[in-house]
């Protein structure tokens, strides 16, 4: 604590970061300040909430990062968060982004649903309440309007073109002009549809009268899908004005914030968390939505209620501001009662959890003899006697399941069923990467099997030189977590032992996904070898066709029309007919 006091005599009075470490020099929350020397002392006297106090317990030293304004030190906190992750800050859950329909600004536009919009790259409309939504609407706009479909252009003209369903890119020589198109589909997006519904009305009467029933359903169909889903969507406001109207709502422990998408004047999506936090509620709700524009698409302006207007405004260089009166102030109040509600719903439940997760992971670091175990990296072998072996690696983080660091692992130096020489290539593979790129590194490694296997695993380490602890996990004869392999001691699980649970969960995550990812490599390498043997497919086909149809059966069941959107002709198509068959 000596250092400590040290560098509090010396905090500068002016704006900027701190970054807190604990007793290994991790950093394990990051915080931004108007003026540090008052922040950074405010840690270390008087009283603070249940998750401040538990941060202040395990600070061992900080260091500080002076910046020229606080909106400097909010984009410095932000990139600071976003490298570190540290322990004590806020995390996105599930790292959420929303679904935006997309026409993209190529040459030849075409539309397609994205996760991560760049305004570089296209025209964005949404967010879509979930990703179905948004496919369908562009599957109906693809039927409508004669974009391009095919993600690369081919060759020669594909099934579409024939369909007038596209203006066949691939072929012309001629500058195709897009955009009454563009303007007609973005017109659409943004709601007007009654254009396009009297066009649609037209041809559907038109197909009955001619006795084409099947058309004229078709046309009704999307009638229909038009009408749903914009019936959906509520009018709120008479301006068609595109803004994210966020309402929050605090106690002592916890923040609910309860954001409405509004697009053209309509509420077409929302978007709700609860979260703990640490010291200024406001500042935490900047810093949280900080990191959520990072991940989605901004508005033209944002409405809510915070003193700190300008400081947003700043960061988002977008309008921000605060509604007084009228509709918009009701809106406003309105996503503030749904935080309330929110809050008061979800956060005991919430707390509860957290306290049962974080009992769990005492309860590991405690029969470990361990401390801070963040990140686990479970590890777990499959083959069937030696024959295509794999390997698979899932991540829990905080005791919760990351299934963005999952890694697979095809073994590439191993012959016939040794899991031994498969568990020593997967771990030198997988911690030589981890050493040249600077990666995250785990604070415990788990190998599912006994003594052999932790020995294997402790000595590939030795040969890279990491040293980070290792556990095995032991199965009994009913396949269920019996124990844990610890430098050589067996420590024998029950159900007594909080950490048992967790661990069981850890073994079955990784056994599941190794397993999976088995299956899927035989059933591939089985696809490719039925197609080795016919003349004129090569590579490039094979996997054009493996990623079209996924299994034999799709392939059996194709159609002619099907093969041809892949570039395969009526020739080439007989001859895989005939191969299968």
């Amino acid at each position: 604590m000596t250092e400590i006091q040290d560098k509090l005599k010396i905090l500068p009075n002016s704006a900027g970061c701190y970054l807190m470490k604990d007793e290994t020099d991790k950093i394990i929350y990051v915080g931004k300040a108007k003026s540090l020397k008052n922040r950074v002392k405010s840690y270390f006297v008087g009283s603070h909430n249940g998750k401040t106090q538990k941060l202040i317990g395990d600070i061992r030293n900080f260091d500080f990062i002076v910046t020229s304004s606080e909106l400097e030190s909010l984009v410095l906190e932000l990139n600071l968060i976003k490298k570190y992750d540290p322990k004590y800050n806020i995390r996105l859950k599930d790292d959420k982004t929303y679904p935006y329909i997309e026409i993209t600004k190529e040459i030849h536009p075409r539309l397609s649903v994205s996760r991560n919009p760049n305004l570089k790259r296209g025209i964005y409309f949404g967010p879509y309440p979930n990703v179905m939504a948004a496919r369908e609407t562009v599957e109906l706009l693809n039927k409508l309007y004669p974009l391009r479909k095919c993600e690369t252009l081919q060759k020669k003209e594909c099934l579409y073109f024939h369909m007038h369903q596209c203006l066949g890119a691939c072929i012309t020589k001629q500058k195709i002009d897009y955009k009454d198109y563009v303007n007609e589909i973005s017109n659409f997006l943004k709601g007007q549809t009654k254009k396009v519904t009297e066009d649609l009305t037209n041809k559907m009467e038109r197909a009955a009268v001619d006795l084409e029933f099947e058309t004229a359903a078709e046309y009704r169909n999307m009638i229909q899908h038009i009408k749903t889903t914009t019936e959906r969507q509520k009018m709120v406001m008479s301006q068609l004005i595109d803004s994210d109207i966020i309402g929050y709502f605090v106690n002592n422990e916890d923040i609910a914030v309860y954001i409405f998408f509004m697009r053209q004047g309509k509420i077409i999506n929302i978007h709700k968390e609860v979260f703990s936090y640490l010291g200024n509620p406001e500042e935490e709700i900047i810093s949280y939505l900080g990191q959520f524009y990072q991940k989605n698409l901004l508005p033209k302006e944002l409405w809510i209620n915070l003193k700190n207007l300008d400081l947003l405004s700043g960061l988002f260089n977008i309008k921000v501001y605060n509604p007084l009166k009228g509709e918009k102030k009701k809106l406003l109040d309105l996503a503030n009662q749904n935080a309330m509600v929110d809050l008061e719903t979800k956060s005991e439940i919430i707390r509860n959890k957290n306290e049962i997760l974080s009992g769990k992971l005492s309860s590991l670091e405690e029969t470990l003899g361990l401390k801070n175990l963040d990140r686990i990296e479970i590890f777990d072998n499959s083959n069937i006697q030696g024959v295509d072996p794999v390997s698979a690696m899932v991540v829990f983080e905080k005791g919760i399941k990351s299934p963005k660091e999952y890694r697979k692992y095809k073994i590439q130096t191993v012959l016939g069923p040794d899991d031994y020489k498969t568990t020593e290539e997967v771990i030198y593979r997988r911690y030589l990467k981890v050493l040249m790129e600077n990666l995250k590194r785990p604070d415990l490694i788990v190998i599912d099997g006994g003594k052999g296997h932790v020995n294997v695993v402790k000595q590939t380490l030795e040969r890279l030189n990491v040293d980070i602890p290792v556990i095995g996990l032991k199965k009994d004869e009913r396949h269920r977590t019996f124990s844990i392999i610890q430098e050589g001691e067996e420590i024998i699980l029950n159900s007594k032992i909080p950490c048992t649970k967790l661990l069981t969960e850890m073994q079955e995550e990784v056994h599941r996904f190794a397993i999976t990812f088995h299956k899927k490599t035989r059933k591939t390498l089985a696809f490719a070898s039925v197609l080795d043997d016919v003349p004129g497919i090569g590579e490039k086909r094979k996997k054009q066709i493996l990623k079209k149809f996924k299994t034999i059966e799709n392939m059996q069941n194709g159609t002619e029309a099907e093969y041809q959107e892949i570039g395969i002709n009526q020739k080439l198509f007989q001859k895989i007919m005939f191969h299968l068959k």
